[in-house]
């Protein structure tokens, strides 16, 4: 992984960022994967659901919603 790299759920609303890494297995990897979720992706963070989760995330021009434990595991590069 590298060095700047943070999760997915740490980038604040209105904030980009580059994907780097996926730490999930299995599954739920796969998905992340179908979602657009690949190496040098760019991230934009859209905004969080009144109770703060799911987010929404604009991907490759869809917005996907990722709960707090699918996008800890998603590690970006902030631009």
């Amino acid at each position: 992984m590298e060095e700047n790299a943070i999760s997915l759920c740490d980038l604040p609303i209105g904030s980009f960022g580059r994907v780097k890494d996926i730490a999930a297995k299995g599954s739920t990897r796969r998905r992340m994967r179908d979602l657009g979720l690949v190496d040098n992706t760019l991230v934009e963070v859209l905004r969080k659901s009144p109770s703060g989760d799911p987010v929404a995330y604009e991907i490759r021009g869809a917005v996907i919603a990722l709960r707090f434990e699918e996008a800890s595991k998603v590690f970006v590069k902030p631009c």
